[in-house]
């Protein structure tokens, strides 16, 4: 049994226990996260999205072994044995390539099925539900097929221990990129469903064992977040879907864009049976809060907020899509929730902007009080060499802090 069964397990036995599903590659975010773990041995599973990491390097540059090996060597860093680290793949399928036909799309989600595998993760969410090219309307039916037909790669690739996450009714990879209306919580009897058309797929291959290593379904509680939105988690919304999971037969549920659910909502979701709670923006978001403060001590923010501007403003291509053209526009570029400002970090002339405010600020004396006043309440002596750390590691750790808390840990 992995440390993934076990707390599967307890929370089918009505235990509130859960894990969170830290969904980033940004180094500096994947340092805070980390060092939440330093002083325990809990295992942390760590999630990369088939648009963030795949065999041509997605957005990040990536592949999915240079992804482990960039997350292990953090780990390492911040004192975190690497065996403890759970590694996911989130949404792999044909998503990445939905433009082409679906002979070409499947492919290369075979692809990169395969490479996930190869490099070490071991908990693979396989979804098809994206229509490609020539697909038109695309039917549960052949959604479970193709996440079959992914599974068989998963299997020959000789990773293991294998443990699958499957479903479709899941909010749109990279976030929504309008206002989130008529949210839907899912039926008990769509959840039966999916599962009955994975469990025919999987047998048509001959894999009816593996469905015994299916851990989760996603389906959607009623919880999503817009730029400038959030839908709270309702619990009395969602009784008939929380009620019917450990009636499943094996699996539970896992919950998607679960950002900015305060600590009530998430720890709602792990009783209702969802031990398992994706985050990923929120991370990023709160790292972007703590640059900015950070500017603020140092009096920079200017330059930092004209970097970012800039380098958006040169290539819209990652925000555009989420960002309404109005008078709020400058405003929800920076400050939307859906957090398109970690797109950018990367770039050359806002890793400059940040390398000089982290070395101004290392450099100064800045006063407690200064401190607090733009951190929300830091407090007490910290050594400027090491304010940048201290600053991230609060803001970034409060987002882990609240998941650790909602899942039992």
């Amino acid at each position: 049994m992995t440390p993934l069964d076990g707390i599967v397990a307890r929370n089918r036995a009505g235990e509130a226990v859960g894990l969170p599903s830290y969904c980033t590659a940004h180094p500096e975010t994947l340092a805070a996260i980390l060092r939440c773990y330093r002083d325990d041995d809990a295992p942390v599973l760590i999630e990369a999205t088939c648009n963030q990491v795949n065999p041509s390097g997605g957005y990040t540059g990536l592949t999915p072994a240079a992804f482990r090996s960039l997350v292990e060597g953090i780990a390492g860093a911040q004192g975190v044995a690497p065996g403890r680290l759970i590694l996911g793949g989130d949404h792999l399928g044909p998503n990445p390539w939905k433009a082409d036909r679906a002979e070409v799309a499947m492919d290369r989600a075979r692809a990169m099925v395969a490479a996930y595998v190869q490099a070490g993760f071991t908990k693979l969410h396989l979804d098809a539900s994206m229509a490609c090219a020539d697909d038109g309307v695309l039917a549960q039916e052949v959604m479970a097929d193709r996440a079959a037909d992914l599974a068989a790669v998963a299997e020959a690739a000789g990773g293991g221990p294998l443990r699958y996450v499957i479903g479709t009714e899941v909010p749109v990879p990279g976030g929504e990129t309008g206002p989130v209306t008529g949210l839907a919580v899912t039926r008990p009897r769509a959840v039966r469903r999916t599962l009955d058309l994975h469990r025919a797929a999987f047998a048509a291959r001959g894999l009816s064992g593996v469905m015994d290593r299916v851990v989760a379904v996603v389906v959607q509680p009623g919880v999503d977040f817009g730029n400038d939105q959030v839908v709270v988690f309702d619990p009395a919304q969602a009784a008939a879907l929380c009620d019917a999971a450990p009636g499943l037969g094996g699996p539970l549920y896992e919950a998607h864009s679960t950002d900015y659910q305060d600590g009530a909502a998430l720890a709602a979701l792990v009783a209702g049976h969802f031990p398992l709670l994706k985050v990923g923006p929120e991370l990023t978001f709160a790292f972007r809060q703590a640059v900015f403060a950070l500017a603020d001590i140092a009096d920079l923010r200017g330059a930092v907020e004209a970097a970012l501007r800039d380098a958006m403003r040169a290539d819209p291509a990652d925000w555009r899509a989420h960002v309404r053209a109005d008078g709020h526009e400058a405003t929800m570029m920076l400050y939307g929730l859906s957090d398109r400002v970690r797109y950018y970090w990367p770039r050359h002339g806002v890793r400059q902007a940040v390398d000089r405010l982290f070395a101004q600020v290392r450099a100064s004396s800045p006063a407690p009080g200064v401190v607090a006043q733009a951190t929300g309440g830091l407090v007490g002596p910290v050594d400027p060499q090491h304010l940048p750390e201290a600053v991230t590691g609060r803001m970034v750790g409060a987002v882990v802090a609240k998941y650790r808390n909602a899942t039992g840990g």
